[in-house]
């Protein structure tokens, strides 16, 4: 049986095609929004995914180290340490800023992290390169997207550091990707003032005559000192034993260390429903009008294809052909329009716009599904109207047209 619909592609092939490949690319937006809009909800819990901690311990009525300032002093964990269902604790610094290297910098959430073994809280969870810190300064791991490279030497404010590991997807929850150093270089760097700033302290201090007393030797020195270190974390990281509930032992560190201390069901929110709340809100309102549009252009393409046979359609009612045959050739073009659309898209989504995009793309197998099923159900109503409009046409009058 001869396919009329195949027959008039072929006539117009390369209109078809460059038809669908036009509409491929606007479903391959789309996609992009879609994967866009996962990607950012996935970076949030990621971060916390990789931190390996179950409990957040931070400065009292502050939302945590990610979403708000947080300052405890760095001395805290020990005593949580000891507290009935703690397995793990470990201090922690972030901070986001631009590291150099080189010529070029890049900006990074930079991860200050405590002595320790793998499966530490805060260290990267696994390296695709290279090793773990080792050494209590200068050494730095980081993640591929910086775009850095083992033995590369970054500097973070005035000192330098080897990148002696790579790892993948650690990244803050704005998408940035994370650069891990030991945890009291990252203190040093987190409050360190420039030298003019030093000095003018150092001046002022000496010139108070509270700390620069005769009869009191040593006393000026000793607060020049205090004033030159930083005894001061983000975060205490926490891992709980087996058998024991988060919010039991959050509970005991609240009431005892009058900290507060965030689950991680709490910190997914603080995250995805707060910070990048707007963010991710904006995004679904741009998917939803770009799949609106989307759905609107496809609709109008396959009715102007359909117009634009008119007269085919009306030569084929005066010699008698069916009209279950001129519907057939419709819907069989609408859905080879769809499909070819579809598949050009998802490449396109796949393979261009996704490693291209500087924030990270996630797209799933079910948007695929639910994406080709929305694209066939469009082109399936677009050309039912087009079919109407073509059952109306009167032969005499389009020919003689």
């Amino acid at each position: 049986m001869i396919s009329l619909a195949g027959r008039d592609i072929m006539h117009s092939l390369g209109k078809f095609v460059f038809t669908g490949m036009g509409l491929g690319l606007l479903i391959g937006i789309t996609l992009s929004m879609a994967g866009i809009y996962r990607g950012l909800v996935d970076d949030g819990k990621a971060l916390l995914d990789n931190s390996g901690a179950d409990l957040w311990v931070v400065q009292q009525d502050t939302l945590g180290p990610y979403a708000e300032s947080s300052s405890i002093y760095d001395d805290v964990w020990r005593s949580i340490r000891g507290l009935p269902g703690v397995a793990r604790a470990a201090n922690a610094t972030y901070f986001t800023m631009q590291v150099r290297q080189g010529e070029r910098d890049v900006r990074a959430m930079v991860a200050g992290i405590a002595a320790g073994a793998p499966g530490t809280p805060g260290w990267p969870p696994y390296l695709v390169a290279g090793r773990q810190i080792t050494r209590g300064h200068y050494e730095a791991v980081a993640d591929i997207a910086t775009g850095f490279e083992l033995g590369d030497r970054l500097r973070i404010r005035r000192n330098l550091y080897t990148v002696v590991g790579l790892t993948r997807r650690m990244v803050s929850s704005g998408g940035d990707p994370m650069v891990f150093i030991p945890l009291k270089d990252a203190q040093e760097a987190q409050f360190l003032k420039d030298n003019d700033a030093i000095r003018q302290q150092r001046q002022r201090t000496a010139e108070n005559p509270a700390f620069n007393r005769p009869q009191v030797p040593g006393l000026l020195e000793a607060v020049i000192a205090s004033q030159s270190t930083n005894p001061y974390v983000n975060a205490v990281l926490v891992q709980i034993e087996p058998g024991h509930e988060a919010e039991e032992v959050a509970q005991a560190i609240r009431r005892w260390k009058r900290l507060t201390v965030h689950t991680r069901s709490q910190m997914e929110e603080i995250l995805v429903g707060k910070m990048i709340a707007t963010s991710a809100r904006q995004i679904f309102m741009f998917l939803v009008i770009l799949s609106l549009v989307s759905a609107a252009i496809v609709a109008f393409i396959i009715y102007t294809l359909t117009l634009g046979k008119i007269r085919e359609i009306a030569v084929l009612k005066l010699i008698g052909t069916r009209n279950r045959t001129i519907v057939g050739l419709i819907m069989q073009q609408a859905v080879a329009l769809g499909a070819i659309g579809f598949m050009v898209g998802k490449i396109t989504a796949t393979l261009v716009m996704a490693p291209i995009f500087p924030k990270y793309v996630l797209l799933q197998p079910l948007d695929s599904v639910i994406g080709f099923g929305a694209v066939m159900v469009i082109c399936l109503l677009a050309s039912i109207v087009a079919i109407r409009a073509a059952l109306k046409v009167d032969p005499a009058e389009a020919i003689g047209g």
